[in-house]
């Protein structure tokens, strides 16, 4: 269990969130999916829906307006304690903006920005709203992690962004992001093997209990199981999408016992 109630730290995965194409069919998935309750923000915020977790925030998602074609996809948001700043080292490190700076008044302002190697993620100046308040248990966020076709491409662009500490993996493409000595999140170099199709990525872990139920539970709910469920040194793991498109992946963290 993890409570916060403070920013997070720059460079900290901070939130997740997704503009969809049905917001209630959303709703009624991931309720299912992880038990959460749902707080549905005025007509001013495009209803705007919180996540919660005990009745704490721990993701959100708006409803895409009929007029936009983008994937339905979960967008991880790495805090910055100021973004004006941090775009700038974003442009001067080869990154883009491909949703310039919004603000929504006291809970923060925010960017969504592309890495050099394609994949898009957010940015959060906390103001009222934090992010996630509750992490590291079922049904929040558990880890946040990049796949990209250039590791070292991306893993340095990140460090000239934020400041990150670098720990490799031996024997493995795989680098963990530091901030202050603390794992924030990951950088996994996608090889030949992974479908040339997907493209680079940040990917949201919700924790579960028990990821075979909660695969089996997907499915029934009209999700996609997308290949099979995998033990790693981190958990029992399992790649799901949800009926409007968006993927993400559920881990049953250790101890545990494998089926």
């Amino acid at each position: 269990m993890s409570e916060l109630n403070a920013p997070y730290a720059p460079g900290t995965p901070a939130w997740v969130d997704m503009m969809t194409t049905d917001r209630v069919a959303t709703m009624d998935f991931y309720g299912a999916l992880f038990g959460w309750d749902f707080e549905i923000g005025d007509q001013e915020t495009g209803y705007y829906t919180l996540a919660l977790v005990r009745g704490r925030p721990v993701a959100g998602f708006g409803e895409m307006p009929p007029d936009v074609m983008f994937p339905v996809v979960w967008t991880t948001y790495l805090a910055t304690d100021d973004l004006d700043e941090t775009l700038e080292r974003i442009a001067a490190a080869g990154g883009k903006v491909l949703v310039p700076e919004f603000d929504t008044g006291g809970p923060g302002r925010g960017a969504i920005t592309i890495d050099p190697t394609g994949a898009a993620f957010g940015l959060w100046e906390a103001g009222e709203h934090i992010g996630a308040y509750v992490v590291n248990e079922p049904g929040a966020v558990v880890w946040n992690e990049l796949a990209t076709r250039d590791p070292d491409g991306a893993t340095e662009f990140y460090r000239q962004v934020f400041g990150f500490g670098l720990e490799p993996l031996p024997d493995f493409p795989y680098t963990q992001l530091q901030v202050d000595g603390h794992t924030v999140g990951g950088v996994f170099g996608m090889d030949k093997g992974i479908p040339a199709e997907i493209p680079p990525h940040w990917m949201a872990y919700f924790q579960v209990s028990d990821v075979d139920e909660t695969v089996a539970r997907a499915r029934d709910l009209g999700g996609i199981p997308v290949g099979a469920v995998a033990d790693s040194l981190f958990g029992r793991f399992a790649t799901l999408g949800d009926p409007m498109g968006a993927t993400f992946k559920v881990i049953q963290v250790p101890p545990y016992s494998p089926g």
